[in-house]
């Protein structure tokens, strides 16, 4: 080592230095990696190859007159370490540094003798001092060549350096197999396969593979596999429940109470649970406080009632479009009821709101407007009503209301917008002044924004301000307004003596009556009692002893029910609570059970099939000639 250390170049300075080492590896891990069929075949004894080609070429250094020419080896081509092994097209020329038997020698190297030992490790020192000789004067070259920027000298210099290093790599490798006693065939077959970007062997892989992949592959992509399907069935199954969810968001009843078939089905975000709706599909009743969050003046004498769920979040049940429901206040300390039409959407579950008229006589709207003030708690009863529509009962819907009556046509419309509904919609509204019309900004803006829906607004107290139609509905308007009316399913809403008028001009029309649907609204009235005619009541006093009974089972009263009054008129007088609002027959708030006997009904619109074979009756309709036995 010491006769190595004395050929090294002189010191260099720490700048220049540091440039050309940089360079140097730069050049040594970008040299390109080449071996031609006839040498490979050469130093492969064993092998035979048909092909007898020269190599395409040498490396440059080749051309440089070193002694092992190529990369820098122990003879020719890339530097392998025998040029009589590497095969001809590797060789570069001959000198006293270019030992070319060194390879064969090195390969049978536990066969040698102690002299040829000695020999072989003469020849590997005497490659080191040619390859430090060729380092030395590489680096001058190089550091003269980048001082002149010859960039080809640099170029010659990059490639001397690259041999001198791999001549001194191939003396190395020899002493390391003479001086460790390691097996000097696998130490030259690794440096060979290293100088000439060989891989590495790969030996036969007998175990376990599945479509040439190996068990850790295998795993991993069975793994992928079955978590891509399990996300597939995942994204199945949400869809499938999204659309089953779709389905009953916009299900509505076959039809409303009256028509034989069940009523509508959900229609709002908490259709999906089930504590909201019946087996059947209807909203389940609820009863509870609600909280005033806000009062809207409307008109002069109408408001609005905006109520929320008393300690937030979402309503505690939900509703069809077109439902009421009934307040309990007292305003002179005593339980008073009163229903009131629903007036928001379903679709909007956070509150709910009723329009209330301010009546002269009505003991509880003139309590709600006068006395009632945000913050204050309502005992609510919800819901209930039959004059619904969602959208699946018909492919258009034509609403007519006049004054107060429009609340469920707004309650409708609302609903039938927020979701967008494609069918056609028909708005009638009747009222007397321009003051007078409930919702006029709010459904002028609807109609605006939605083709679907078509506004007629007709006032019967028109001044000199107002552009629009004037007068009643009459044939003419009803049927230029909206085309094929005879095919169209109404709901009408509003004053008894404006819902029979405006039943007349429709039938007039041609509409059927099935597909006319109506509901009166205002307080609970008791009818009055038909007044006797003269001389009759000595008469009437006689047949009150053989009148027929009517029997309350639930309060355990009993009385006399005369003929020409209801179950509900009988109630009354006995001071028995049984709920009622319209007493028409419409909005089945009535509705008892008939445990013994029969009654006849005028009206019972607001009863369902099944509720009828069930025994079902509503009260304000109920008459009996026989005696009858309910539970109330």
């Amino acid at each position: 080592m010491k006769t190595i250390m004395t050929a090294m170049p002189r010191p260099l300075s720490s700048g220049v230095f540091i440039v050309l080492l940089c360079v140097f590896f730069l050049v040594v891990a970008k040299a390109p990696a080449q071996e031609d069929p006839g040498g490979h075949a050469q130093h492969h004894p064993g092998q035979t190859d048909s092909s007898d080609a020269e190599p395409a070429g040498t490396s440059p250094a080749a051309t440089q007159g070193t002694a092992g020419g190529g990369k820098g080896g122990m003879t020719g081509g890339k530097g392998g370490m025998g040029g009589g092994g590497m095969g001809k097209g590797m060789k570069g020329p001959k000198g006293p540094s270019s030992p070319e038997e060194l390879y064969p020698k090195l390969m049978t190297l536990p066969s040698l003798t102690l002299e040829r030992r000695d020999e072989l490790g003469r020849q590997a020192n005497q490659r080191m001092l040619d390859g430090t000789a060729l380092l030395s004067a590489g680096f001058d070259d190089l550091s003269a060549a980048t001082g002149r920027e010859d960039f080809q000298r640099m170029q010659d210099a990059t490639a001397r350096l690259r041999e001198g290093l791999m001549q001194f790599e191939s003396g190395l490798a020899a002493h390391r197999a003479i001086a460790e006693g390691k097996a000097p065939r696998n130490i030259a077959l690794q440096w060979f396969q290293r100088e000439l970007d060989l891989l590495p062997l790969v030996t036969e892989d007998h175990s376990f593979s599945l479509w040439g992949m190996k068990p850790f592959h295998t795993i991993t992509m069975l793994l992928l596999a079955a978590f891509m399907i399990v996300m597939i069935w995942m994204y199945i199954f949400k869809m499938r429940r999204a659309a089953e969810l779709l389905q009953r968001l916009s299900a509505g009843g076959e039809s409303i109470a009256g028509e034989g078939s069940a009523p509508a089905q959900p229609v709002s975000a908490v259709a999906a649970s089930n504590s909201l709706w019946t087996d059947s599909g209807k909203p389940k009743k609820w009863s509870g406080k609600l909280r005033m969050a806000g009062i809207f003046q409307e008109t002069s004498d109408v408001k609005t009632f905006r109520m929320v769920e008393a300690d937030g979040g979402a309503l505690p049940f939900t509703y069809l479009p077109g439902q009421f429901l009934t307040l309990t206040v007292e305003p002179d300390g005593k339980a008073v009821k009163r229903s009131y039409t629903i007036a928001s959407s379903p679709t909007q579950r956070d509150y709910l709101e009723i329009t209330v008229k301010r009546e002269e006589k009505g003991l509880v709207s003139r309590h709600l407007h006068d006395a009632f003030k945000a913050g204050d708690m309502l005992e609510v009863s919800v819901p209930a009503g039959a004059l619904t529509f969602t959208g699946k009962e018909s492919d258009g819907i034509v609403l007519i209301a006049a004054g107060v009556g429009i609340t469920p046509i707004m309650s409708v419309a609302r609903y039938l917008t927020d979701r967008c509904w494609e069918g056609e919609i028909y708005v009638l509204f009747v009222c007397r002044t321009v003051e007078d019309i409930i919702f006029r900004d709010e459904f002028e803006r609807l109609a605006q924004k939605y083709p679907t829906l078509k506004l007629h607004i007709t006032l019967t107290r028109a001044d000199d301000q107002w552009t629009g139609p004037t007068g009643r509905l009459s044939k003419e308007s009803i049927s230029e307004f909206v085309p094929n009316i005879a095919g169209r399913r109404i709901h009408i809403c509003g004053p008894n003596v404006m819902m029979d008028a405006t039943k007349e001009l429709l039938i007039g029309l041609g509409v059927p009556k099935d597909q006319i649907k109506t509901e009166a609204f205002g307080p609970a009235k008791k009818a009055a009692p038909k007044a006797a005619p003269e001389g009759a009541a000595a008469e009437s006093a006689s047949q009150t002893a053989g009148a027929a009974n009517v029997t309350f089972r639930a309060s355990d009263k009993a009385a006399p029910l005369p003929a020409d009054q209801s179950v509900l008129d009988v109630a009354d007088e006995l001071g028995i609570d049984i709920e009622n609002s319209c007493r028409e027959g419409s909005c089945g708030m009535c509705k008892i059970t008939l445990l013994e006997g029969e009654v006849s009904m005028d009206c019972e619109d607001a009863l369902e099939p099944e509720e009828k074979s069930d025994g079902v009756i509503l009260a304000c309709q109920a008459m009996s000639k026989g005696n009858i036995v309910v539970d109330a």
